[in-house]
C-alpha cells in the first residue's frame, strides 16, 4: 500500500537529496561537536558537575502563576520534550545507524549526547529568560522568542520559527506515524491505510485538548513506557551477560577504525552516530527549549538543567538500551542492503524473547511514537503562535497535522527520513548560531542560580541583579511578590 510515494513529486526528492549531500557535510558536524564542547569546557562540565542538581529541580512542584493557577510543572515539561525525544529514533534510528555505520556509531551517538547535554542547558535556560505569556495562562517560548528578543533579529526569528513549524508539526511526525504504520505490518500484517486512519483521527482528538492535556498524556505515558522498556533490556543483558564486555569493546574498535569487520567506515560511522544520536536527543536542534519555556519555576537555570537530564535519559539510557539488544541479535547485517529501521530492532527481541518481544515492541513503538506525534505538534503550534495570533490559521495547521500524520504512514520510509534528516540540519544550523552568541547572558544567569545556592538562598531570577544588561525580559521580575512556593 506504499504506492502513495509515487504521488511525491521527484523535484521535491532530488532537493531532499542535494539537500543532506551540503546540509549533512563536516561543517555541520563540526558546528555541532565545537558549540557542545564550548559550552561544556565555558561552564565548566555543567551537564556533569551539577548531575544531583537536576534530579532536585525535577522534583520542585510548579510555581504559581501571575493569574493564581499552578503552571506547568518541571516534570511535566520534561515530559512533553521526553515524548518528543524518545520515539522512532530511539528504537527505528538506532537500528538505521547500526546498520550503515557499524557499531562505532554508538560511540558517536554517546559523544553528542555527552557534549550535546551541554549545548541542551544553554538552550533551554535561554527560552526561559526569554519566555512569554500565552493565551491560556501560561508561558511560551523558544528559539524563535530569543532570536527576536535577545538578538534582536526579528527576520531570523521568523524563519527559525517557520523550519521548526514545518519540520517537527509535519515533517518529524510523518517519521512518527511511518515507524508505527511498519511496525504493525511486520508484526501484524495490518494496511498502512488503516494505521495512518487510526492514528489521525487519535491525533486530532488529543491537538484540540490544548497544551495541557499534552503535558498531561505525555507525563503519564513517557515515564511508563520507558521504564517498561529499559527492564526489558536488563532482562537481556542478564541472559548475556558474558558478551557485554566483548560487545562495548567492538563498539570502541569500531568507532575509531581499528575493527572494521563488523561495517562501517569511520567517517561513515560518525556521521550516523551524530545525525541518530541528534534525531534522536534533539540537544542544539533547538526543539526541546519549546517544551522548556512552559515550566513555571523560580529560575531559568532549573529547567536547563532538566533539558540537559532529558538528553541523558535519551540517548545514554534509551538509545543505549536499543544499541544493546541489536548487538547482541546473531541475524545482524551491514550496509545499505541490509534490513534497517524498526524491523531489526523487531527481529532483535524476537531472538532474544520470543514472539513476545515482537509484540511487545509493536507496542512500545506505538506508545513512543504517538508520544513523539504529540510532543512534536507542541513545538509547531508554540511557533506558529510566534508567526500569528490568527485562530483561522491554528485551525488550518491543525488539520495539516493530522492529514501529514495519515501520509506519513503511507509512503515510503526513505522518503520520510531523508526529509527529515533535511530540515533537522537546517534547524540546528540556526539554533546554535543563536544560542552561540547569547551564551554570555546564559552563563550569567547560571551564575546568578549558583551563587544564590551557595549562600543556602531558594534560587529566585532578578534580571536586574545580573552582571549583565538584558532587554527584552517580559515574564521576569520581582518574584518575592509574584511567586509562591
Amino acid at each position: 500500500m506504499r504506492d502513495f510515494d509515487s504521488l511525491i513529486p521527484d523535484w521535491f526528492k532530488t532537493i531532499v537529496e542535494v539537500g543532506n549531500d551540503l546540509i549533512w557535510s563536516q561543517y555541520l558536524i563540526g558546528l555541532l561537536l565545537t558549540a557542545g564542547i564550548f559550552f561544556t569546557i565555558s561552564s565548566r562540565f555543567v551537564q556533569i558537575r551539577w548531575i544531583p542538581e537536576m534530579f532536585r529541580a525535577i522534583k520542585e512542584k510548579p510555581e504559581t502563576l501571575d493569574s493564581g493557577e499552578k503552571g506547568i510543572s518541571s516534570f511535566q515539561a520534561f515530559a512533553i520534550s521526553a515524548g518528543s525525544r524518545v520515539g522512532t529514533g530511539n528504537i527505528a534510528g538506532v537500528a538505521t545507524a547500526i546498520v550503515l555505520g557499524g557499531p562505532g556509531a554508538v560511540f558517536w551517538m554517546w559523544i553528542i549526547a555527552i557534549v550535546g547535554a551541554a549545548s541542551a542547558f544553554i538552550e533551554a535556560t535561554l527560552a526561559q529568560v526569554y519566555k512569554v505569556h500565552d493565551e491560556e495562562g501560561g508561558y511560551r517560548g523558544g528559539p524563535a522568542y530569543y532570536i527576536t528578543k535577545g538578538l534582536n533579529q526579528k527576520w531570523l526569528g521568523v524563519v527559525f520559527a517557520i523550519l521548526i513549524t514545518v519540520t517537527f508539526a509535519f515533517v518529524f511526525n510523518t517519521v512518527q506515524s511511518n515507524t508505527i504504520a511498519e511496525s504493525l505490518q511486520t508484526q501484524y500484517s495490518i494496511s498502512p491505510v488503516i494505521t495512518g486512519i487510526i492514528l489521525a483521527i487519535l491525533t486530532a482528538i488529543i491537538i484540540f485538548g490544548g497544551v495541557r492535556s499534552i503535558a498531561n498524556l505525555s507525563s503519564t505515558i513517557v515515564p511508563f513506557m520507558a521504564i517498561i522498556y529499559v527492564v526489558m533490556v536488563l532482562i537481556i543483558l542478564f541472559m548475556h551477560f558474558d558478551q557485554i564486555i566483548p560487545m562495548i569493546l567492538t563498539i570502541i574498535k569500531s568507532a575509531f577504525g581499528i575493527d572494521q569487520a563488523a561495517g562501517g567506515a569511520v567517517g561513515f560511522a560518525v556521521l550516523q552516530g551524530i545525525k541518530r544520536g541528534l534525531f534522536s536527543n534533539e540537544a542544539g536542534m533547538g526543539s526541546a527549549p519549546n517544551a522548556a519555556a512552559t515550566a513555571a519555576v523560580s529560575h531559568p537555570v532549573k529547567q536547563g538543567l532538566i533539558q540537559s537530564l532529558g538528553v541523558f535519559f535519551d540517548t545514554i539510557l534509551v538509545c543505549t538500551a536499543t544499541a544493546i539488544m541489536i548487538l547482541l541479535y546473531s541475524g545482524l547485517e551491514f550496509g545499505e542492503d541490509a534490513k534497517q529501521g524498526v524491523a531489526v530492532t523487531q527481529s532483535a527481541l524476537n531472538e532474544h524473547l520470543g514472539s513476545a518481544g515482537g509484540i511487545f515492541l509493536t507496542v512500545a513503538i506505538a506508545l513512543f511514537a504517538f508520544s513523539s506525534v504529540i510532543g512534536n505538534y507542541y513545538y509547531g503550534q508554540s511557533n506558529l503562535e510566534f508567526l500569528t495570533e490568527s485562530k483561522i490559521a491554528l485551525f488550518i495547521f491543525r488539520c495539516l497535522v493530522v492529514v501529514l500524520v495519515f501520509v506519513g504512514a503511507v509512503v515510503k520510509t526513505e522518503t520520510v527520513w531523508s526529509t527529515a534528516d533535511l530540515f533537522m540540519g537546517l534547524m540546528a544550523i540556526v539554533n546554535l548560531i543563536a544560542i552561540i552568541a547569547l551564551s554570555n547572558i546564559a552563563f550569567a544567569v547560571m551564575k546568578d542560580y549558583q551563587k544564590q545556592r551557595r549562600a543556602g538562598k531558594r534560587p529566585l531570577f532578578k534580571p536586574e541583579e545580573l552582571e549583565i544588561n538584558l532587554f527584552g525580559i517580559e515574564c521576569w521580575g520581582d518574584q518575592s511578590k509574584n511567586l509562591k512556593k
